[in-house]
């Protein structure tokens, strides 16, 4: 209840204090320690010592785990000045299109960042989460999970307001001709005719189905790369018992767009400026799957805008924004019950609240079977060029993502299953304590042993060992 204009000017007076006083202190490494803590600091409306005075009531502002979130910034690239400059130089602009969760969403005008009101109870998982999921990041950057960049907590007039700050996955200044927003469920995941009446609906799974029945095409060495971005987010997501989150996907139809602009005379764009791309390391789709960039690569961002190329069913070509969202939710007692009790009225394995190996599965095989498909007849784009043979999958030895076999021929439809395509060895491949194990640990076991089960991209392509080593 408290007015939007209020909470974005308490958002950015605090991070403005947080990150200006954590820049004075000395960079270290981080320790375990560091994901507990909270700083706390009261803004009077008047002003103190150490705050400014603004014009809003008294506020009381919290940092969680400053020192990670700053660790985890900076394995992003993203500068303590460009962070400010981009959250608190501009006023943050409201989304008019939340989703169903009912949280308030800001972007910054510079389009780099998302600010999400989270519950209690996200906030509270965000943070047990943090040790694990982020060793997981640190070693492998190249992922589709949401970047997190800090966690915050605006009390006022004794209400507590959670914000979390995130990569934004679709920029605004590229037009999302369609939005979708995935699951791999099908009961009652169509979009309601509220939402369809929107200027720029967000459609769900039996809309896609509807609509795109041949799925979105995509080079052999993209639909690789991808599949096993989205193979190892699963096995993540799986392991730390989490589910209920859905693939975010914004199209961009380059066709559509040039006949757009072809009815509306072609002089009135002349002069638009040109979109300036996303700064931070890893957060376009292209680079999130890619990972050329880490290699001191340069990906052409230019004529994509970190856009993923592909074609629909009628050829046209598009330019997909897709990140994975709302993995927030755990699985526990209340999600076992809504499954529960939908599994008694409706079929068990259509309902979109599943246990999370399950749901890891469904997801994975809609995403890789009827999302994006592998269109053999398409070239690789030649900014791709001294890429391929990063992309090629490598089929040697036990580690490979995926056994030759499994690969698909141009000729059979195969379809990907999350298991066969997990061909890393179990933790019963004695001493291999950098694996995820097969049972996922509790949160527990998963905070205090992230860094013992941490799956690391290096463990895609370990050598292979004889057992007594």
């Amino acid at each position: 209840q408290t007015t939007s204009s209020t909470l974005r000017g308490a958002i950015q007076l605090g991070i403005g204090y947080t990150v200006g006083n954590l820049s004075s202190k000395p960079e270290r490494d981080v320790l375990m320690q560091d994901f507990y803590v909270v700083e706390s600091i009261f803004f009077p409306s008047e002003g103190s010592n150490l705050t400014p005075a603004h014009h809003y009531a008294d506020f009381r502002f919290k940092t969680y785990a400053p020192v990670a979130f700053r660790y985890f910034r900076e394995l992003f690239g993203i500068r303590p000045d460009d962070y400010l400059y981009s959250l608190c130089n501009d006023p943050l602009i409201e989304l008019s299109n939340p989703g169903a969760s009912g949280s308030l969403f800001y972007v910054t005008s510079d389009d780099e960042f998302i600010i999400k009101t989270v519950m209690h109870k996200e906030a509270e998982f965000l943070q047990k989460l943090l040790p694990g999921y982020y060793m997981n990041l640190n070693q492998n950057p190249r992922t589709l999970l949401p970047k997190f960049y800090g966690l915050y907590c605006v009390q006022s007039g004794g209400k507590n307001i959670r914000v979390v700050v995130m990569n934004n996955i679709l920029p605004r200044v590229v037009k999302m001709h369609l939005k979708f927003d995935l699951k791999g469920s099908t009961y009652k995941r169509r979009a309601s005719k509220k939402e369809k009446e929107k200027s720029s609906p967000t459609y769900k799974d039996l809309d896609f189905i509807q609509d795109m029945p041949e799925g979105l095409m995509l080079d052999a060495d993209t639909f690789s790369a991808l599949v096993k971005t989205l193979q190892r987010d699963c096995l993540v997501l799986e392991s730390f018992k989490i589910m209920d989150y859905s693939l975010l996907l914004g199209v961009h139809n380059i066709d559509q767009q040039e006949r757009e602009r072809q009815s509306e005379g072609a002089h009135s764009t002349s002069d638009e400026k040109r979109p300036v791309g996303q700064k931070a390391l890893y957060s376009t789709a292209m680079e999130s799957i890619q990972g050329g960039a880490a290699r001191g690569e340069s990906i052409d961002t230019d004529d994509t805008m970190g856009g993923i190329p592909a074609v629909n069913g009628k050829g046209e070509r598009l330019l997909l924004h897709v990140g994975i969202i709302d993995i927030l939710q755990s699985y526990r007692f209340i999600k076992k019950l809504e499954h529960t009790w939908k599994a008694l009225v409706h079929d068990g394995d259509t309902v979109s609240v599943h246990r999370p190996s399950f749901y890891a599965e469904r997801f994975f095989k809609f995403m890789t079977n009827t999302v994006f498909r592998k269109n053999s007849s398409l070239k690789s784009s030649p900014s791709k060029k001294g890429r391929s043979a990063l992309l090629a999958v490598k089929t040697a030895g036990p580690t490979a993502a995926f056994s030759a076999s499994q690969l698909p021929s141009d000729k059979d439809e195969t379809q990907y299953d999350l298991r066969a395509a997990r061909s890393y060895p179990t933790l019963d491949d004695e001493g291999r304590t950098d694996l995820l194990p097969c049972t996922p640990p509790s949160f527990e076991e998963a905070t205090t042993a992230s860094i013992a089960t941490t799956l690391s991209s290096t463990s895609l392509s370990v050598p292979e060992r004889s057992p007594s080593e």
